[in-house]
């Protein structure tokens, strides 16, 4: 195997670096000038017809923190730009949070979401910790709105959707928010060393073990709102980017980085406990691998599966790779088992061979079985959030939410 698809190699440390330079510099054309972020297309370029979203807007808020954090040239300033746009264009003065985008007239996009408002938690926290004037204000706002819209803290999870007027509360419950929930309070907790945070990171992965242990180490996605499992949810939409049908491999890949960070983070536990956890995120990982991975003849791992783990939709997205990237060295650190660094060279291989764009930069969104390139769920290149921390969190510490531990580097 090439050296640089290699852990621990220094041609491994430049070669994420290299790729790391690359996305900070394809990204930097996505300020509206509103400082909302553009959904970017195949080179770049900003798709200004498109609406302007506040998670894409929050990634990359996030990501140049982090660029700036690694001092990036230019991140400082693209990193404020869209401090602006989360304050102004896209906060609900009225109701208080932040709309899910607007459209190319101004209108807004209805609704209130969660997965949007965790990563404006997330955004606030990296902005924070390089020091973006402005961060503290945006951190207290978006703390202040999702405690009390989003957070059940009788059910020890988030809620999903409220309407655009927070009067009206969706039935669904789901996943994929209070993933992303769980990324940005282990932000929270190291970023602002509040211990509560960590908790409500724990009680979610509490929950999602327990659902995922009962159901072969395949997570169930999406629930009514008393929390039932609805496995059949989206059937007749079955390659939906937020909610698709079936089990989605790379929620099971990205569960158990997540479950790693937290219980590392977890100094005082007991080892025992300490011990299980690290048993499920090694079962996660496994299960979503093995149902994934080269499943239909091609290498790549395949959107989602059924509940059998048979290809449902054999389509292979970037950010499944990505945190197999991420997922698979954290592994390997705190298991010291090869089998994953193995995974990890593995899948910087097919990165190199199919998923980067050696072209225009940064990294295919999308492409079908045969690893063509594909554009019915993810045309052109949204953001760099999820290819950019793959870069980076191979040589974080496991421990630690990925902007703190490059913000301590750079101390």
């Amino acid at each position: 195997m090439n050296k640089k698809f290699i852990i621990d190699t220094n041609e491994n440390r430049e070669y994420l670096e290299s790729l790391c330079d690359e996305l900070l510099e394809f990204g930097k054309k996505f300020p509206s000038p509103s400082g909302a972020s553009y959904y970017l297309g195949d080179d770049g370029s900003p798709w200004t017809t498109r609406p302007v979203e506040t998670w894409i807007t929050c990634r990359m808020a996030h990501v140049y923190s982090i660029g700036a954090m690694l001092n990036k040239d230019g991140c400082d300033e693209l990193a404020k730009k869209a401090l602006d746009g989360l304050l102004d264009y896209l906060y609900d003065n009225n109701a208080g949070g932040w709309y899910a985008g607007k459209e190319e007239d101004g209108n807004i996009i209805e609704d209130k979401q969660c997965y949007a408002h965790a990563f404006v938690i997330l955004a606030a926290t990296s902005l924070k910790l390089a020091c973006i004037e402005g961060a503290d204000l945006l951190l207290d706002k978006a703390l202040a709105v999702y405690n009390d819209k989003f957070w059940d803290d009788e059910q020890k999870l988030a809620v999903d959707t409220w309407n655009t007027d927070f009067t009206k509360l969706d039935e669904y419950r789901g996943l994929n928010a209070n993933m992303h929930s769980v990324e940005a309070f282990l932000a929270v907790a190291d970023c602002l060393s509040d211990s509560d945070y960590r908790d409500r990171a724990g009680a979610i992965i509490n929950k999602v073990i327990e659902w995922a242990s009962n159901n072969d180490w395949r997570i169930p996605e999406h629930f009514s709102s008393d929390w039932s499992p609805q496995l059949e949810y989206n059937t007749d939409k079955k390659d939906d980017p937020f909610k698709p049908y079936g089990a989605t491999p790379g929620h099971g890949v990205e569960w158990s980085r997540l479950i790693l960070q937290w219980v590392m983070s977890m100094h005082d536990m007991d080892e025992s406990f300490r011990k299980k956890y690290i048993k499920a995120a090694e079962q996660l990982y496994n299960r979503a691998i093995e149902d994934a991975w080269n499943k239909d003849g091609a290498k790549g791992i395949v959107y989602t599966t059924d509940w059998e783990g048979n290809p449902v939709v054999h389509d292979r997205m970037h950010w499944t790779l990505a945190e197999a990237i991420n997922t698979s060295s954290v592994l390997y650190r705190v298991t010291n088992n090869e089998k994953y660094s193995k995974d990890y060279g593995m899948f910087l291989e097919y990165l190199e061979e199919s998923v980067h764009d050696h072209k225009n930069g940064s990294w295919f969104h999308q492409l079908d079985r045969n690893n063509n390139l594909l554009n019915t769920v993810w045309p052109g290149k949204s953001d760099i959030y999820h290819a950019l921390q793959a870069t980076l969190i191979p040589y974080c510490k496991v421990d630690t939410s990925v902007a703190y531990a490059i913000c301590k580097k750079s101390e």
